[in-house]
């Protein structure tokens, strides 16, 4: 009988962004927000539904990124990154300056190594033992939580290996074989996905609850709109709505969202979170019923767009600010005018 092995590519860790950097094993960094949310899809991804064990590389990116999949996922030594010696956690900028011939020399023989590097020879020695005992120590088909650069000597495709991918072995009669590599499955988009991510992303209750609300009256809209002959896809409404403060807290969070979501596969989504703060128009369309629905809502109720905009007016300091914020306001009534003349919507100021 044949057993599956699913070699999961941890979520993205929390680097220094604005630079490329070696994350190796001697590099031990969490996962940042993104990568949290990377994490929390992996329970409803169908292919990784029936394992019966998790195993995870001793490195916290590896270890927080199990989780989701199992509270306490079994730590497995031999499944961490390739050692990348005196080049580990340093970025490639240093790499560069420091190194310049090893690192130019690289491009044409991968094989040259720096001082303290392992060999893919020895990557390769310590997975294959490691596989081997998370197979004698569980039964049916198994999740390990392992890292591209390990991953890669196992099967020869560095490139395809995202953040969260997929990687398939088969076991049968001792011996080990590639099936799949880098699969990117999308789970389906459920609320529960959508609260999981939300979740995970750091929001806390009073923010879910908000996202609910918005949710609940964007779906009201639709269907209003819907009804009248206008061309909605209601499904992206709604899960937008519960997904539009996912980056709260970040700066620009309407962009920074839009762009998580599209770095996890969904870019109707992330055009639609992207423009929550201020659609790129007044059309009656999906990111224009969610910009509306967020500005007819405050905390979890219910209010009219003065109230709201009146508060919001009291935080803008600046000429710029202030600008922004009639353009809003105008967009908002623009829209809402012709929600009301299409649907007659009565109880929303």
């Amino acid at each position: 009988m044949s057993r599956r092995i699913i070699l999961v590519r941890h979520a993205m860790p929390d680097i220094p962004l604005g630079e490329r950097w070696c994350v190796g094993g001697r590099s031990d960094f969490p996962l940042g927000r993104l990568g949290r949310i990377q994490a929390a899809r992996l329970p409803f991804i169908e292919e990784l539904k029936g394992v019966q064990a998790v195993f995870a590389s001793p490195l916290v990116r590896a270890i927080e990124t199990a989780r989701p999949l199992c509270d306490a996922p079994r730590i497995m030594p031999g499944l961490e990154e390739q050692d990348m010696g005196v080049w580990d956690g340093l970025s490639f900028r240093e790499i560069m300056a420091r190194y310049p011939e090893l690192y130019a020399a690289r491009e044409s023989d991968p094989s040259l190594l720096p001082d303290g590097a392992e060999s893919d020879e020895e990557v390769a020695g310590r997975m294959y033992e490691a596989i081997r005992r998370c197979l004698s120590e569980s039964e049916g088909n198994i999740a390990l939580v392992s890292h591209k650069g390990s991953i890669a000597v196992i099967t020869g495709q560095r490139s395809k290996l995202g953040y969260t991918s997929l990687t398939v072995l088969e076991e049968e009669d001792g011996a080990l074989r590639v099936r799949d590599v880098g699969l990117s499955p999308r789970p389906d988009i459920t609320d529960e996905l959508c609260l999981a991510m939300l979740s995970a992303s750091g929001a806390n209750e009073a923010l879910i609850a908000h996202c609910r609300a918005v949710a609940a009256l964007a779906d009201e809209l639709g269907t209003g709109l819907i009804e009248k002959g206008i061309a909605l896809d209601s499904k992206a409404v709604h899960a937008a709505a519960l997904l539009h403060d996912i980056a709260k807290g970040e700066r620009d969070h309407a962009v920074i969202g839009g762009l998580w979501l599209r770095e996890l596969g969904l870019p109707q989504l992330a055009e639609i979170v992207r423009q929550h703060t201020e659609p790129d128009g007044d059309a009656l369309n999906e990111a224009g019923l969610v910009f509306l629905a967020d500005k007819l809502v405050r905390g979890a109720t219910r209010v009219g767009l003065e109230e709201r905009f009146g508060e919001s007016l009291k935080k803008c300091k600046t000429p710029e600010a202030r600008a922004a914020h009639a353009r809003r306001l105008a967009l908002a009534r623009s829209l809402k005018e012709k929600i009301d003349r299409l649907t007659g919507a009565e109880g929303i100021e």
